[in-house]
């Protein structure tokens, strides 16, 4: 059975994954984050991790899945900002 929260989860999960998928691809195209705004992207890192621990205290299968994927996505963004900035003042 198809219940309100598998819907919303669901769609939680995919915008999860693809929300900062669109900046990894083109930062890792480019080799350039210049435009890719430091606090944003810390900002995604400590929602990302506070939805996970709100998940695992409600046991939420949906809601830490979805976060540890944005949270994935936000450190693969900080180590190209890191390494793409370090790169450009070399």
């Amino acid at each position: 059975m198809i219940t309100i929260e598998s819907i919303f989860g669901s769609v939680a999960f995919i915008t999860s994954f693809v929300g900062l998928l669109p900046q990894a691809y083109k930062a890792f195209k480019t080799r350039s984050t210049e435009d890719i705004s430091s606090l944003m992207i810390m900002n995604y890192l400590v929602c990302s991790v506070a939805w996970l621990v709100y998940g695992a205290c409600i046991n939420s299968a949906f809601v830490i899945l979805s976060n540890a994927i944005g949270l994935i996505g936000s450190l693969i963004l900080i180590y190209q900002k890191r390494h793409y900035d370090r790169k450009a003042t070399v």
